[in-house]
């Protein structure tokens, strides 16, 4: 009776029906003791949403070569400034379900091979242009135009057609079904954008539908936003303003946190989380979820071009090592596949990869190499990248491998050096599917193949799998074909998965969040200036 009386007095005071004052005499009048009323006044309040203040939110990401074109983002600042300026489709909501956002609803037909998405109505673009069918049409066709350079052009190569049905409802014709269209559209890269004409005239025009204004850019930088009055969700978006900073150097986003210059960072340093939780002011934040560090050898370019060559890469490192001395134990040890027990239909009985000196060197013999191999890296890629690459340097030594590390600039490393160098260290956010994983990363026709792996016969018969686990309705049918494309990419494809890492990072305890936080990306799915505001 009691519990259920101070949950109503709670919400009373989170709705602004009572004031702090009333809610401590209730709760004293019911029987709490002084100092516990306090406290639950204190939680009450912050828990409760309210707009205003400006969030200084620095990143370990962003570059001089980004740009606001939602295609071509590729790391954690430009995804932040996408989801904070504008919209998709649906969306990952901080409980992990997907949900809709610019549709209010959607349904599938024929086999999940057509979806029809309903839009909201009135949603206005900032220059206050109202949005239609007709700006959803022109997005994806953007993404899909055969000389498109949008990272989503691969996941989206299974439309066949799109078509409207008035000016509030999408249907999509694929070639075959997928039962995870609706996750597919919730991409950062496919923010709905403003059309003219039935064209994307400017792909970097910074007008969205989201909760942010963007008021100036400078990659690389920052970006600099104001709140969007006319926003359509409500209860999201509080801040008057937001700026984003880029800090790639982990010691000077450390100091701008210890020294009050910003009010949240990303990408802590492990070596520093106990530092920093000793900071009064400060509150360590870490989820765990599907983020991942790798070193994908591109297989189209010597010597990685040699099956055995690669297997001995696999084999001469010492995981668990990395896990323990990068990561300080805040993740654990990968096996060379992107999707881990976190996602449907993972193959549990996948061969170990961990450091094995006769079985790397058994295969490091058979490929016929000699000589030193590059491996590119910067601190850009992850927080401890340099000290990872020198551990396997060191443990592939132990087995005749000699590993020159090529230290990368941090500036244009995204553009420069991955997907680009033969051998390079990377980091994934992860996606909450198995398709979603590999049609980003790992089939054919994705520009994010990292590791070109597209040519071999175990390659074209995983991108085969692929396709028709998409379209498999029968669960122990689709569980076979998964846990056959993960033995396959495991064994001849050019990832190692080093680790999969938490997502630590450190903010002020002035700002306040949900009781639940997504994980899927991170920064609460890289959402934290629309999720969050100043208790």
């Amino acid at each position: 009776m009691r519990d259920e009386y101070l949950k109503k007095q709670a919400r009373w005071l989170s709705e602004g029906q009572i004031d702090r004052r009333q809610f401590i005499k209730a709760a004293i009048a019911a029987g709490l003791a002084v100092p516990s009323a306090l406290t639950l006044a204190t939680n009450v309040l912050a828990a409760t949403p309210k707009s205003g203040g400006k969030l200084r939110q620095g990143s370990s990401y962003g570059s001089t070569t980004d740009a606001l074109d939602p295609g071509t983002s590729e790391n954690g600042m430009t995804q932040s400034i996408i989801y904070a300026r504008g919209n998709h489709l649906t969306e990952v909501s901080n409980e992990g379900k997907l949900i809709p956002e610019l549709a209010e609803g959607f349904e599938s037909s024929n086999g999940a091979q057509t979806w029809m998405f309903d839009l909201r109505k009135g949603v206005e673009f900032h220059n206050g242009k109202t949005m239609t069918a007709d700006d959803v049409i022109a997005t994806f066709n953007y993404h899909r135009d055969e000389n498109s350079k949008s990272a989503a052009k691969g996941l989206l190569s299974a439309i066949k057609e799109i078509k409207k049905d008035g000016d509030n409802r999408i249907i999509f014709e694929l070639e075959g079904g997928n039962a995870d269209f609706p996750f597919i559209v919730s991409d950062y890269h496919i923010m709905i954008m403003p059309a003219t004409d039935g064209k994307i005239v400017d792909a970097n025009d910074p007008v969205g539908t989201g909760g942010y204004i963007v008021e100036s850019y400078q990659p690389g930088v920052r970006i600099q936003m104001k709140r969007n009055p006319n926003y359509f969700k409500e209860g999201r978006a509080h801040f008057d303003e937001v700026e984003m900073i880029t800090l790639s150097d982990t010691t000077a986003r450390q100091n701008a946190i210890m020294n009050g210059d910003v009010d949240f960072i990303d990408n802590v340093d492990p070596k520093t989380v106990a530092l920093l939780a000793r900071v009064p002011i400060l509150e360590i934040f870490e989820t765990t979820g599907t983020q991942h560090f790798t070193f994908p050898m591109r297989v189209n370019a010597a010597p990685f071009d040699n099956y055995d060559l690669r297997m001995a890469l696999k084999y001469a490192i010492k995981r668990q090592e990395l896990v323990d001395k990068i990561l300080l134990g805040h993740g654990k040890a990968g096996n060379d596949v992107p999707v881990n027990e976190s996602m449907p239909f993972f193959n549990t009985e996948l061969p170990v990869h961990e450091f094995d000196a006769e079985k790397a060197a058994f295969h490091y013999k058979k490929s016929g190499h000699s000589g030193p191999i590059q491996l590119s890296a910067s601190d850009a890629a992850f927080a401890g990248a340099m000290d990872a690459v020198q551990l396997i340097a060191a443990s592939a030594k132990e087995v005749g491998i000699e590993i020159d590390i090529v230290r990368e600039p941090s500036d244009g490393y995204w553009s420069n050096v991955w997907n680009k160098k033969p051998w390079s260290a990377c980091y994934w956010g992860g996606r909450p599917t198995q398709d979603w994983m590999y049609s980003s990363a790992y089939t054919a026709e994705t520009e994010w193949n990292d590791t070109a792996w597209k040519d071999t016969e175990a390659a074209k018969k995983f991108n085969d799998l692929v396709i028709m686990a998409r379209s498999e309705t029968d669960e122990a049918k689709r569980k076979d074909q998964y846990w056959e494309a993960q033995r396959l990419l495991q064994d001849d494809g050019g990832a190692i998965v080093g680790m999969w890492a938490n997502f630590i990072h450190a903010h002020t305890k002035t700002l306040a969040h949900d009781e639940q936080v997504a994980a899927n990306w991170q920064n609460d799915g890289n959402k934290i200036a629309e999720r969050w505001w100043f208790a």
